[in-house]
């Protein structure tokens, strides 16, 4: 039986040249798409893949949050992350996702398909410059006592706070959702009491320094 792969990038150009590798892989194959987190989630629910190759920056949701969402709703669906960032958030958030891999673009091909299989054999694998920066991050995380603000917001506030930053209206947050205005307005006074800011440009510096939104160039 062929490992069923679903992958999720933005960049249409780079899911092609993917998708055209995974299938030359034999006992491999790519089963839908996604350009953005939202629909990455949407697609794991409904074609039950047992590998999402998924990029950490998306519009619409990103990466962490579409993870922690497969994970939890679709069980037994591996999570890969395939990034260009190497930083210790990106890395870090996506493995307490419930991710099972973290590899960099920058690899070649044959290191992804050993670690599909590694996944789904039940291990992590991790490039090796990954694996070092969750190890440094272990040690800073051990050796920090003060509890990080990204920890204060529910999986749902995240999710608010990346449309709020990609600079979406109270209306449009709602439709993307599918919660109420008035809902939607009482996630985003809750957030900004949790992280103790009072305007949009605070919460969208905060969302790009923290990796929920990713400012290219």
């Amino acid at each position: 039986m062929k490992v069923r792969v679903l992958l999720a990038d933005d960049h249409h150009i780079f899911r092609d040249g993917l998708r055209t590798l995974i299938e030359k892989e034999v006992g491999m194959e790519v089963v839908a798409e996604a350009e953005n987190g939202r629909k990455a989630v949407k697609l794991a629910e409904k074609l039950a893949p047992n590998v999402v190759i998924i990029d950490v920056s998306m519009p619409d949701m990103n990466g962490i949050e579409a993870t922690r969402k497969i994970v939890t709703e679709t069980p037994g669906i591996k999570v890969i992350a395939l990034s260009m960032h190497s930083d210790r958030r990106f890395v870090l958030g996506m493995l307490e996702a419930g991710a099972s891999g973290y590899l960099l673009k920058d690899c070649a091909f044959g290191e992804l398909a050993v670690a599909i299989r590694q996944v789904m054999t039940g291990n992590t694998y991790l490039s090796p410059k990954i694996a070092d920066v969750v190890v440094k991050g272990y040690l800073h995380k051990t050796s920090d006592d003060a509890p990080e603000k990204a920890g204060l917001l529910t999986s749902r506030e995240r999710e608010i706070l990346q449309l709020i930053a990609e600079g979406l209206s109270t209306k449009e947050i709602a439709a993307h959702v599918c919660l109420s205005i008035k809902t939607v307005e009482t996630h985003r006074r809750n957030i900004m009491e949790k992280l103790d800011m009072r305007s949009v440009a605070e919460l969208t510096k905060y969302a790009i320094r923290e990796g929920l939104v990713v400012v290219d160039g």
